[in-house]
């Protein structure tokens, strides 16, 4: 850890923000989900319907509609697309995919330790957390797949040199390589075309998410380049609401910029690195299937070997099954 900043004045309070503080991380904790599903066996071109969802508890007489911050719904939509718009409903049928108790265990193999509701709201990260504790979920993409304990002392000597202490972080592998490194290419998604298109003014590779939670009280980006990671959150002690449209990308990105610039003003411009066991492939950015000569837009994607997909889309007028292509229209 080189900074670390947990409030405004230590003499007004001693409280530590960036560690003691739990609050909701709103969308900032949906990569967790998806990193779970890649698992589970979605692709970045899975693609998935956002419709309408309703939830009924009779027991307790309450309806839940979630819907998605600009209040729409897109229909037919790629993993990538759904990350990088950050679509609430596509995030809570993902969860009820790969379930719930899957998702948590995830969660605790990537250092999260705070409690998590056991229900579908933490898709929209409903549940408490520290700053410190999503920094340190997001490195295990950063790192390939390691988990690696926050060290905020290297080592301790006495006035002799003698080292009396030494930190020696624990390292531990969480997640597949592959995994991590799509989980970070879906993350520079953000950056390019989504909530986190202010950060592009870093003009060099990077990965990172926003995060807004109900009536605009917390607002929070977590980024990395391929060698510093950092986050940020911005709210307030007693909560309340930021103001209008202060979104994570609006209120924490441009401080996460501002900071990111200054650090690597003298620093050489890297690439994430592709590991093995990943494949591009080009495909339909439409359907997620192969393209025909007829596709209007096509990308090169990332897959796990094996995971390519192997159908191409359907030409023009062409009367196929739903399901074909279709996933989690609920």
């Amino acid at each position: 850890v080189k900074t670390m900043v947990g409030g405004r004045d230590f003499m007004e309070s001693q409280f530590n923000r960036a560690i003691q503080s739990r609050r909701q991380p709103g969308s900032a904790f949906k990569p967790v989900i998806y990193a779970a599903a890649l698992d589970k066996g979605y692709t970045p071109a899975t693609v998935i319907i956002d419709s309408p969802i309703v939830f009924k508890d009779e027991e307790h007489d309450f309806t839940w509609k979630p819907k998605n911050y600009g209040k729409k719904f897109y229909g037919p939509t790629l993993m990538r697309q759904a990350l990088a718009k950050s679509r609430n409903v596509i995030t809570i049928k993902i969860l009820q995919d790969v379930g719930i108790d899957y998702v948590i265990d995830y969660a605790r193999s990537m250092g999260i330790e705070s409690d998590l509701s056991r229900d579908l709201s933490i898709a929209l990260g409903s549940s408490g957390i520290s700053l410190l504790e999503i920094v340190k979920a997001y490195s295990v993409f950063a790192n390939r797949g390691y988990l690696v304990q926050p060290a905020f002392i290297t080592k301790i000597e006495d006035r002799f040199g003698t080292v009396l202490e030494e930190m020696n972080p624990v390292r531990s592998k969480v997640i597949e390589e592959s995994t991590a490194y799509i989980m970070t290419s879906l993350l520079e998604g953000v950056v390019k075309y989504g909530t986190g298109t202010r950060v592009r003014a870093l003009k060099r590779p990077v990965a990172g998410k926003t995060g807004t939670t109900n009536n605009l009280f917390d607002a929070w980006f977590v980024g990395y380049t391929p060698r510093y990671i950092t986050g940020v959150w911005v709210g307030f002690d007693q909560e309340r609401s930021l103001g209008n449209g202060e979104t994570g990308s609006r209120a924490a990105s441009p401080i996460w910029l501002g900071f990111m610039q200054t650090i690597l003003e003298n620093e050489p411009v890297r690439v994430f690195q592709v590991p093995e066991g990943v494949v591009f492939a080009k495909i339909d950015a439409e359907t997620g299937l192969l393209p025909i000569p007829e596709s209007e837009n096509t990308i090169f994607e990332c897959f796990k070997e094996g995971t390519v997909p192997t159908e191409y889309t359907p030409k023009p007028g062409a009367i196929t099954e739903p399901e074909q292509f279709f996933k989690l229209d609920m």
